[in-house]
Order: C-alpha cells, then sequence, then structure tokens
C-alpha cells in the first residue's frame, strides 16, 4: 500500500504514522509518502484528514507499478535522459573488464568517434570460477573516471558486493547491479540511499516478479532512478549462453513505469549472433542496449566469445542509424565505450 499524506501533517507525525504501519516514509516536495507490504495495517481513520491519495496493489510491486505511476521515470545520465517523453534509446558499450589503460583508452575514442556518450567497464568481476580474470578494482574504477574526464563520457560499471559498494558509487555515473549481486540487500540499501542512476540485472534464475522487488527495495529506499536490465535467463538450451526473455520484457512494459534496457551480449554469449538479437531488442522500442565490445575480443580476460570487435560494432551502430526512424524513436544514444547519437535526425 501507497499513501500519499498532506505536508501540513509534519515530518513528526508523518514518522508517528509510519511506525504505527511499519512504512517506509519518503519525504517529497509535495507530500509524504508511505510504503507498506502486503499484509498491510489499515490507516487509522482519524488520520483520514491528511490523506491525499491512497494506492493498494495486490503484491509488493509498488513504486515500481504503473498502477502507480503510468508514466514511464525518467532517468538522467549525464547530459542524456532515458525514460519518460525522452524518446531516447541509449546504447551502452564497452569491453566486459577495464584490463588495462590502452584496453579501455581505445573502447573511449571508439565511443567518441560515434558520438556517443557512455562507457561501461566493470571494476569487480563476480566470476564463476576463483582461478578467472577478477577485474583491476579500485585501479580499474580509476582508469574510468580518467576516460570520463578526457573523452566527456558518463561511465557505468560494476559492483560485485558491498564491500566496495561506496567505491563505485564515487566513481560511477550509473551503478549496476548484476545478475549475480541482484539479491545483495547490502547493495541494494547503499543503492537507495545514492541519487545516482542505478542499473538493476535481472538474475538468470530470477523470475520478473523476484526481479522487480529488487529496484522495490532502491525505490523505497529514497532513490526513484532506476533502470530495469533483461539479460537473459537459464532454460534447457545449450546452444546459446542464456535466453533472451523478451515475453518478460512485454510484461515489464506493460506493468513496471521503469526505463529497460536489454543485454543481448550476456543473453546470446557468441559474436556471431549479438547484432541480429540486438536488431531485435530495438523493435520493441526499448530504452537502452548494452552490448559488449573490445579492441581485440580474442584475449579478452573475461566473456571473450560474446565481445564485438571495433568493426563488427560500427557496422551495427550503422544498421541501427539507418533502420531507427522505422522504430519510431527520435534519437539512439549509446552508453557504453562508444556514443550513438542521432540527436537532430528528425
Amino acid at each position: 500500500m501507497i499513501i500519499h499524506l498532506k505536508k501540513e501533517a509534519g515530518l513528526n507525525k508523518a514518522n508517528e504514522i509510519a511506525k504505527e504501519l511499519n512504512a517506509f516514509l519518503l519525504d517529497r516536495p509535495e507530500c509524504y509518502i508511505l510504503i507498506s507490504g502486503s499484509g498491510h495495517k489499515e490507516l487509522d481513520s482519524k488520520f483520514d484528514s491528511l490523506v491525499i491519495e491512497k494506492f493498494v496493489f495486490g503484491d509488493d510491486i509498488q513504486l515500481a507499478s504503473r498502477k502507480y505511476s503510468k508514466q514511464t521515470r525518467e532517468v538522467k545520465i549525464g547530459n542524456v535522459s532515458i525514460g519518460g517523453n525522452s524518446g531516447n534509446t541509449i546504447l551502452i558499450a564497452g569491453p566486459c573488464s577495464v584490463e588495462s589503460e590502452d584496453q579501455i583508452r581505445q573502447s573511449s575514442e571508439l565511443l567518441k568517434s560515434l558520438n556517443l556518450t557512455t562507457l561501461r567497464g566493470g571494476c569487480y568481476k563476480p566470476r564463476t570460477s576463483p582461478y578467472s580474470f577478477q577485474g583491476m578494482g579500485l585501479e580499474g574504477l580509476k582508469l574510468l573516471l580518467k576516460m570520463k574526464q578526457e573523452f566527456g563520457l558518463n561511465v557505468i560499471t560494476e559492483v560485485r558486493d558491498a564491500s566496495h559498494v561506496n567505491e563505485v558509487i564515487e566513481y560511477s555515473d550509473v551503478i549496476q547491479i548484476g545478475a549475480k549481486a541482484m539479491y545483495d540487500h547490502g547493495i541494494l540499501k547503499a543503492c537507495g540511499k545514492t541519487n545516482k542512476p542505478v542499473l538493476i540485472k535481472r538474475g538468470f534464475g530470477t523470475t520478473l516478479q523476484e526481479f522487480v522487488q529488487c529496484a522495490e527495495f532502491v525505490l523505497s529506499g529514497g532513490n526513484d532512478n532506476v533502470i530495469l536490465c533483461e539479460r537473459g535467463i537459464r532454460t534447457f538450451e545449450t546452444k546459446t549462453r542464456f535466453t533472451l526473455d523478451l515475453c518478460g520484457v512485454a510484461f515489464l512494459k506493460e506493468y513496471t513505469n521503469c526505463p529497460i534496457v536489454l543485454d543481448p551480449s550476456h543473453a546470446m554469449g557468441y559474436a556471431y549472433g549479438v547484432a541480429d538479437l540486438t536488431r531485435a531488442c530495438t523493435a520493441m522500442g526499448i530504452d537502452g542496449l548494452l552490448v559488449e565490445v573490445h579492441p581485440n575480443p580474442k584475449v579478452a580476460k573475461s566473456d571473450a566469445s560474446q565481445q564485438l570487435d571495433h568493426a563488427e560494432f560500427i557496422a551495427l551502430t550503422k544498421h541501427l542509424l539507418q533502420s531507427h526512424l522505422q522504430l519510431e524513436r527520435k534519437s539512439f544514444n549509446f552508453i557504453f565505450p562508444f556514443k550513438l547519437t542521432c540527436y537532430g535526425v528528425l
């Protein structure tokens, strides 16, 4: 249940009511917002005069629900916006991992040459094997900051666990919560305390309900800037890495108010299929794409098989630019090491 209280109630009274209902309290300029879960208590009728409106839900998808807010949330990433009325499709691109200054510089130069705005690169890698490359950590974050300052790019990077979440918040423009970290409440709660955009990837064994409830943790903490990312789920199929759940994306578009980004690279797992899958994603009119690209995928220290090389990526972006007029989108603005932007084309 969500209750909007008049500001004339005062913060002390709002806190008193929130405590009585065992509810979260968000102090907004226009009103106080109380959020309580399923099995909620009813508000005492003596407070009726303070209530602006009340929303009752059948499950714990509440702040992210279109029943609560019909319009998709607008999230600002640097000087670019997605969701809301922006009409933008953001392409987020870059290597799976930051591996060296030379590698991430080449990626940044690629994005800049394509007029893209946002660079992606992992610094803390939640690998399945303890013997795999675990990322450069803080040194990688400093390299991303250096690229941001030199090339004017936004950066998005992943949080592996709660031990370094504050470092990622400090150095990044978008905080990525990966599929393996989606349930880490320390990360979710820390991200709820910042206003920086948070991109949450769906766990590969996670239901849509569970996925959106992770977003609710961040939203109920006070951060309105949440983006949902579908990156493929585990099915019986073994010829692809995962299965991109476009049916799930249709559900998210219909029932949730968060911008939606699709990650064809992790879903496919093999570079040969990424371009086709990317084109299928754009046909759904989603808000963003996440594509992995590397100067030399053969020597990549993580996810080598799924990363496009620069020539393949350039060819893909050109195709997207040629076809975007048919997709009824105002512009493409990619958020990875390359920035694909067509502002002013229409």
